[in-house]
């Protein structure tokens, strides 16, 4: 039998869809029904590696933790990685399907339409509920023909349409109202609520908002979701890191914000430990004087290293490594502190490029993706971080580059095939493994390492982020329980269109 499904599609790109399916993935988990989340068209530069190899969107990825089952490329068959301002990487059911522009591929989309479909119903196949997600706005109207990530997905699934509206950012009557009124009848008829979301102050000050809403609208509110506090990834909310302000902190770490910075959900856990500030740093003059410093990954590994260099950035970096502050790179950010980068392939548009020099390799970019988990342990490790020696370490590879230790340079990691990884010069590393900074024995060591240095201590007893995260599931699906007419959601749910 085929699960029931409900959709949650939104006014504008970052309403609040990905925080709201999360949070409904987690009620209905709690009320003892098997969920999954689904999305058919992701685009981010935030990805994730399954247990099979394949790669699917971080969004989808925390949905499918709110929901208590293991992420499945099913979720998200369709994952679109920007290169450039008019093309992408295209990962169709978590395999590179190819690199086009924008214009190559809503021609292709009419061969995708079964993909999406193939990937839904075996997934809902699978469960009891399936909470969907749009994309940007449900009244895209000049992307309508062909559609299967709105309404078109909506048709698709059979599922009845919830729209959520950002007040935060203001003109809710027109973005709620604006887009019920723009689509055709049938598609109108298939949304069954509307949700405000992200609202600040006194709810009760908004009932004649919502009694305008309904009147106008025709449809029910379901509820006005106040601005919660909860630290959940949201595959819009590298912009949000970067205002974040965080109080009463020891330590100092600035992560450098790469103009295609990708999967900047490493450093969550780091972002979410007591007494530890993280900072994401785009001008070089506001680097300033850090305990530590990420470079992280980035889709366009060469583009980002030269504005690094001509805005200055690398020149600081390496005056502070020549300082002894401890440098990490990520991914991308790992090949960046090598000593070359070719790419004779054209995998980033071909030609050679000059590293920073602070750590003894050279990488050769490849048309082949790596995609793995991994297993991994520290090996004996100098400088800074030496505590990190032995450390067991989780995380996955996701990357096009190949790259080589010269001869008699150490290595960080050995994997748990026997293979190595990374590379280590006095107290500058890199690696590429995302996910790094999950592993407790990880951020123990180096924020440990980090306050022997300054001569300051983080609060008592160890911080469990898995644990953390579980809290700040809860806590939004409390949130968003409190404020929706969950029984008004349930029969919509069971009454579908």
């Amino acid at each position: 039998m085929a699960a029931k499904a409900i959709m949650v599609q939104g006014t504008m790109s970052n309403a609040g869809k990905s925080l709201l399916v999360a949070a409904l993935c987690r009620i209905f988990r709690q009320d003892g029904y098997k969920v999954a989340p689904f999305k058919s068209q992701n685009m981010a530069l935030n990805s994730f590696v399954t247990a099979d190899g394949l790669e699917m969107g971080r969004a989808q990825v925390t949905q499918a933790e709110a929901a208590g089952v293991a992420p499945d490329v099913r979720m998200n068959p369709i994952l679109l990685k920007p290169e450039h301002d008019s093309g992408s990487q295209v990962v169709l059911h978590g395999e590179v399907l190819d690199t086009i522009t924008a214009k190559n591929y809503y021609e292709m989309k009419e061969k995708l339409r079964p993909e999406v479909e193939k990937a839904y119903s075996s997934l809902a196949s699978e469960y009891d509920i399936i909470v969907i997600e749009g994309a940007g706005s449900a009244a895209e109207l000049n992307l309508a023909e062909d559609d299967f990530v709105n309404m078109g997905m909506a048709k698709i699934a059979k599922a009845p349409v919830i729209i959520v509206g950002d007040i935060d950012r203001g003109g809710i009557f027109a973005q709620l109202i604006g887009t019920v009124k723009l689509l055709p009848t049938d598609e109108a008829d298939m949304i069954k609520a509307l949700v405000v979301n992200k609202f600040r102050g006194d709810i009760s000050l908004f009932s004649d908002g919502v009694r305008i809403l309904e009147e106008r609208s025709e449809k029910p509110v379901a509820g006005v979701v106040p601005y919660l506090d909860v630290d959940i990834d949201d595959e819009d909310s590298v912009a949000e890191r970067l205002a974040r302000k965080k109080h009463d902190t020891v330590l100092d770490i600035a992560v450098i914000f790469l103009p295609h910075i990708s999967n900047f959900t490493d450093f969550a856990a780091l972002e979410a430990t007591p007494g530890v500030g993280v900072r994401y740093v785009k001008e070089s003059y506001r680097l300033g004087d850090p305990d530590l410093v990420i470079i992280p990954g980035s889709k366009s590994t060469i583009f980002d290293l030269l504005r690094l260099r001509e805005s200055g950035m690398e020149a600081e970096i390496k005056k502070l490594a020549a300082r002894g502050t401890p440098v990490i790179g990520i991914c991308g950010g790992y090949q960046m502190l090598g000593e070359r980068i070719t790419d004779s392939e054209g995998a980033e548009g071909g030609g050679e490029l000059v590293g920073m020099g602070l750590l003894p390799i050279v990488t050769e970019f490849a048309a082949e993706k790596r995609r793995t988990l991994i297993t991994a342990k520290a090996l004996p490790v100098g400088g800074v971080f030496a505590p990190l020696t032995g450390a067991q370490i989780t995380g996955y590879e996701i990357h096009m580059g190949r790259s080589e230790l010269k001869e008699g340079s150490k290595p960080l990691i050995q994997l748990g095939g026997g293979a190595y990884d990374g590379a280590q010069s006095g107290s500058v590393y890199g690696t590429y493994l995302h996910g790094f900074f999950d592993s407790g024995a990880v951020r123990d060591a180096i924020l440990g390492a980090l306050c022997k240095k300054r001569g300051v201590n983080l609060t008592d007893g160890a911080f469990d982020f898995a644990q953390y995260k579980e809290r700040q599931y809860d806590l939004l699906a409390q949130g968003v329980r409190d404020a929706l007419d969950m029984d008004l959601i349930y029969r919509i749910l069971d009454e579908g269109v």
